[in-house]
């Protein structure tokens, strides 16, 4: 993968959910070429054999575009659904008495099965259950083993099979179920380089699935529970990355928490040095429309101008009906925010305090140092890939480009804020480091004969974590004649 990539003209990367719209291998290249850097696996749709055929065809375009592709696998996690209904729905009065049983039988206009024996352990009297997206809330009013009598504080029609959120209540649940871990087993085999885990409550949940995993992906953990915000520090510390599923938080906790919400965790997140995703409903329109509304584009936006690492699309890119056009739009948005005289101002250049090590401090200094020269790029050699993520947690002004000899670590990068990867052959010497860096700077369209260029990196060569040399180079433009 010696070939030059273009560089993106934004930092904040695009990740899109490959399903029935885009799995083909003509629609993965135009998402790829409108400015996809990571796809999205959902685990919870289709099976293993068109899995694996969709990270086949990832692969394949990887190859012919010479340009490193993150891929992800989102676990489905626990699903808390009801069961059915005689006449398929009912309508539920507010105020009305409704129970949840673990009868194994049709439900009616008093009851319902509720197959997950571990809520009714949960539950206290004045706990609300909230069905159907939220769009129905219960108030329980009294517990027993195997049943929980309830007030209907918001009525409406309930179908078969809606889903249960429990807010407030961490549910005596684990975050992989039978299904995940065969999914996860499966993904594994197919080296895929992100593990999204669905359902964290808890940082055990994420301990559970590292022990799993073995160092064999990164772990991204999907804050999609209010749970897991009182033991947040924790989460990060044992993840590599996490989601912030705005969807589903929107459904067990007041909307209007939400955005201050996003804010904290990307700050958060940036600061522990780990890669933050938003993500769910951010150009939702376009599952049907061809144009985003406003509100829509002034939430992707926002994100960029948050500094978050990446932004998602799921059903606009799985199952819309415009899924390149859905990228198109999420890539421009960027690139204009981006390139706004003030961006700079919006809050995604606000320092992040280094950690007191030498790693950090040169990579700090790094920064300040290209912005000072007005240096074209910032260059960094890693072996781990630590070298990489202190540099976007800088957020630099110049670009980054990082030169890895592996090409997993060069995948896993491409989920993270301005990182231009490229897998090649590691420096052997102080000399060969520094002509390297102008080299590929040149090749990857980053810097031009007269500019200045910052380089990072360890020494001894191939020393994972050991970021120990700033250097800066002039780049003469007669570096490609060698």
């Amino acid at each position: 993968m010696q070939k030059k990539i273009s560089p993106r003209q934004r930092r904040i990367r695009i990740i899109a959910t490959l399903g029935p719209a885009s799995r083909e291998a003509g629609t993965i290249e135009k998402l790829f070429e409108a400015g996809v850097d990571v796809f999205r696996i959902n685990m919870s749709h289709g099976d293993h054999d068109d899995k694996r055929d969709i990270v086949d065809h990832i692969r394949k375009l990887e190859q012919s575009k010479g340009r490193p592709i993150a891929i992800m696998a989102d676990l489905q996690g626990p699903k808390l659904r009801i069961g059915t209904f005689k006449d398929g729905s009912v309508m539920l009065e507010d105020g009305a008495d409704f129970a949840l049983d673990l009868i194994n039988k049709p439900g009616d206009q008093k009851r319902v099965r509720l197959p997950h024996s571990e809520i009714f352990s949960a539950l206290e009297p004045g706990a609300d259950l909230l069905l159907n997206d939220g769009k129905i809330r219960l108030r329980v009013r009294e517990i027993k083993a195997t049943r929980a009598d309830c007030e209907v504080i918001t009525g409406g029609e309930l179908s078969d099979r809606k889903g249960v959120n429990v807010p407030g209540v961490v549910l005596p649940i684990p975050a992989l179920t039978d299904k995940d871990r065969a999914d996860l087993d499966f993904a594994l085999s197919l080296h895929v380089e992100w593990i999204a885990l669905s359902f964290v409550q808890r940082p055990e949940d994420v301990a559970e699935a590292r022990k799993i995993i073995g160092g064999r992906a990164a772990v991204l953990a999907k804050i999609e529970k209010p749970a897991a915000l009182d033991r947040i520090d924790e989460i990060l510390e044992l993840s590599d990355g996490i989601m912030v599923a705005r969807g589903d938080l929107g459904v067990e906790m007041p909307v209007e928490d939400v955005p201050g919400l996003q804010k904290m965790l990307i700050r958060k997140a940036r600061s522990a040095g780990k890669a933050v995703i938003v993500a769910t409903q951010m150009l939702e329109s376009m599952i049907h429309s061809p144009m985003p509304t406003r509100a829509e584009v002034s939430d992707v936006a926002t994100a960029v101008a948050d500094g978050a690492d990446a932004v998602m699309l799921s059903a606009e890119s799985a199952a819309g009906d415009y899924p390149v056009e859905a990228v198109r739009v999420m890539n421009k948005v960027a690139i204009k925010v981006e390139h706004d005289p003030a961006y700079e101002r919006y809050g995604v250049e606000e320092r992040t305090e280094p950690d007191a090590t030498g790693e950090d401090a040169i990579t700090a200094a790094a920064r300040q140092v290209a912005r000072t020269i007005n240096a074209a790029a910032i260059v960094t050699f890693t072996t781990s890939g630590s070298t990489a993520r202190r540099a976007s947690r800088q957020r630099p002004q110049s670009s980054i480009l990082v030169l890895t000899p592996k090409l997993q670590v060069a995948r896993r990068l491409c989920l993270f804020w301005g990182l231009h990867t490229v897998k090649t052959r590691d420096a052997e010497s102080f000399e060969e480091m520094v002509g390297k860096a102008r080299r590929m700077a040149l090749r990857q369209g980053l810097a031009k004969a007269g500019d200045r260029i910052v380089i990072t990196a360890g020494v001894p060569f191939g020393t994972p974590g050991a970021t120990n040399v700033l250097h800066i180079a002039w780049v003469s433009g007669d570096e490609l004649k060698r």
